[in-house]
């Protein structure tokens, strides 16, 4: 909007007329005090400002306007048909003015500075808003770099207080913060700890999960500095995550050599209990085998049923004592494959017939789906029907009441996959990954259900051996289906 501040009301009607008809928005003022008055409550782009007005000139008007940081910026043109002299003129730029005008005003002229004028006030408008933008943006940045140096100071806080060793990267993996314990391990916060020449490459796995963007797990031995010797421990590296992507990265190393020693113990231990247990079990087996021949001659006496009975017992003993067997070989990697082809459907047969067999007091029915395997394919036959016998026994064992089993059978992708689905207990969803390790038993099964948590491990060892894969899918409460799969060739 153009001020015109003028106490001749002619000379306000023909600017008016002059600068509305170039669509410019006027408004006027009859003297020196409405116009400081206006001023002060709106917003003008240009102050045409005649000079000789009576009360207060356009000078000193001018000079009021700059004393003030609202209006000292507004431009001021001097209109005056008497003050022409040098003197005057200058007087006027002194006062605030940035142009002076003599009457009679020559429109075009006028127009011409108006426009420029209007123009660079726009302009300027349009400056000052992006420089607000751009401080409230650098105001809103300084704010998020401030919040991300507290994340990151709380976040080593947090790490130098863990009891592991721990470390911090980039999304590059250079480490750039360690705690204090890493140093037991390492001289050098860039240089990772001395692993055992026999255990994997730690930087080689880690860029491996780096270019995938997945977590690492993986258990090492790493030396300590003062000692020399070597302690396992677990190393996990995971990504924090933005909206971008990945941003950094975070590690530890948990000390886990007393649970290693331990477990080495026991698994000493279950060998050589294992062993132990069956050179007598052996001979208490042939004598039950002769006491079954010496009352074969009075197959329904009470010493026959219970001969048959403690045979029973044996054979179960017998099962438990060979899976402690195959978990210590598992330990001392020494389980070894007889691979051979073999036929997947009469294994599958065979396996049927034996559940049937030794569940002979269960009434529950084996359905079949799928497609039969009708390929050959190279294992060793004995273990794979130790895997799914595994799975039956499991599904009759913790789906008591049920009455059907369904076997799932199918190839697709150069695989076979073989499922069995129960409709029993069920697993949890955050205990599914866990079921298939060592000794593992979930509170829910453990009092009611009789078994030392084994037969899925060995299960899951001898798929591993035939670059298969396994895993299990569960609702609790409407039943788990066990599954395995095997490359076909």
């Amino acid at each position: 909007m153009v001020l015109i501040v003028d106490d001749q009301s002619e000379n306000i009607f023909s600017l008016k007329k002059l600068l509305e008809s170039k669509d410019f928005e006027v408004d006027t003022a009859a003297s020196g005090e409405e116009a400081l008055r206006k001023v002060l409550k709106n917003d003008y782009a240009l102050i045409i400002l005649d000079v000789q007005m009576p009360g207060i000139d356009g000078f000193e008007v001018a000079e009021n306007l700059a004393g003030y940081s609202k209006t000292r910026e507004i431009p001021i043109i001097f209109l005056s048909a008497v003050n022409t002299e040098k003197r005057f003129i200058t007087k006027g730029y002194a006062s605030g003015g940035i142009d002076y005008i003599t009457k009679p005003v020559d429109p075009d002229i006028l127009l011409l500075k108006v426009t420029t004028f209007h123009r660079l006030y726009e302009q300027t408008l349009a400056l000052n808003e992006t420089q607000k933008v751009l401080e409230k943006e650098i105001e809103i940045r300084k704010k998020a770099q401030q919040e991300l140096r507290d994340q990151v100071e709380d976040l080593n806080s947090t790490l130098e207080s863990l009891p592991q060793i721990a470390f911090r990267a980039d999304i590059y993996g250079r480490i750039t913060f360690v705690n204090r314990k890493w140093f037991q391990y390492s001289d050098s916060m860039a240089i990772f700890p001395e692993a055992h020449p026999d255990d994997v490459c730690m930087e080689d796995v880690w860029m491996d999960a780096i270019k995938q963007g997945i977590p690492l797990e993986c258990e090492v031995r790493i030396k300590e500095i003062k000692s020399g010797a070597y302690h396992y421990h677990l190393l996990r590296i995971m990504p924090i995550k933005s909206e971008a992507g990945i941003k950094s990265w975070v590690g530890t190393f948990t000390d886990i050599d007393d649970q290693k020693r331990e477990e080495r113990k026991k698994d000493e231990f279950l060998s050589i209990a294992s062993h132990e247990l069956k050179t007598p079990l052996t001979s208490i087996k042939a004598y039950i085998q002769l006491l079954e021949r010496v009352e074969s001659k009075n197959p329904g006496s009470a010493t026959a049923s219970y001969i048959s009975r403690a045979h029973d017992q044996v054979g179960k003993l017998e099962n438990l004592i060979a899976d402690l067997l195959d978990v210590s070989k598992i330990e001392n990697g020494k389980l070894k494959m007889n691979k051979k082809l073999f036929n997947v459907e009469l294994l599958i047969t065979n396996v049927i017939e034996t559940i049937h067999n030794t569940n002979s007091h269960s009434n529950i029915y084996i359905e079949r789906e799928g497609v039969p395997i009708l390929k050959e394919i190279t294992g060793d036959a004995i273990r794979i029907e130790q895997v799914l016998i595994n799975f039956f026994t499991n599904a009759i064992k913790y789906a008591p009441g049920s009455e059907k089993i369904i076997l799932h059978t199918a190839v697709e992708n150069d695989q076979v996959y073989i499922a069995v689905q129960d409709f029993g207990i069920g697993i949890p969803e955050h205990k599914k990954d866990r079921v298939f390790g060592k000794f593992y038993r979930a509170e829910e099964s453990a009092m009611e259900f009789q078994g030392l948590g084994i037969g899925l491990y060995i299960c899951a060892e001898i798929i591993k051996q035939h670059q298969g894969t396994y895993g299990v899918e569960s609702i609790p409460g409407q039943g788990s289906t066990f599954y395995f799969t095997l490359p076909l060739s």
